[in-house]
């Protein structure tokens, strides 16, 4: 009798042994997923804010250049279909890193940023003159580092 009251309660044992066991095992793994989820989304909005400053310093650049070749007088002819396609094709560029960081974004302050940086750069378009366009400069130059320093928080 007691052999088999001690078979039986090494048969709980293990069992409750090996219950515990996978409960341990499934919360690890569970926190395990949990984080390299967290460090993939993580890794992703570093890219995604990344190539969106990046673009937008490219599309930056190119409506700066296009404004001196319409605003220098020994430059006009200059203003040829090929830099209004690099115009367009930065712009895209610019609007499809957008809305990639968008994606990756859950922050709607972020989100508002995104768009209005879009807009603060798109508008060197239709600056008039030099003064202006200097301005205009300096502030899309601060509203991106405002950006990047703005998702840095975001990505610690």
């Amino acid at each position: 009798m007691e052999a088999v009251v001690a078979s039986i309660v090494a048969v709980i044992g293990t069992l409750l042994g090996s219950g515990v066991t996978h409960v341990f095992q499934s919360r690890a793994i569970d926190r395990s997923e949990r984080f390299a989820r967290a460090e993939r989304l993580r890794q992703e909005r570093i890219d995604a804010y990344c190539a969106y400053a990046g673009a937008l310093l490219d599309y930056r650049r190119v409506l700066v250049h296009r404004w001196f070749v319409l605003h220098e007088e020994d430059r006009c002819d200059e203003d040829s279909p090929e830099l209004r396609e690099e115009v367009y094709k930065t712009r895209y560029a610019a609007q499809e890193a957008m809305f990639r960081a968008q994606m990756v974004s859950d922050d709607p302050d972020v989100l508002d940023l995104t768009e209005r940086l879009m807009t603060e750069v798109t508008e060197l378009h239709w600056v008039d003159d030099q003064q202006a366009l200097t301005a205009r400069r300096a502030a899309t130059r601060q509203a991106i580092r405002d950006f990047v320093a703005a998702t840095a928080r975001h990505v610690r």
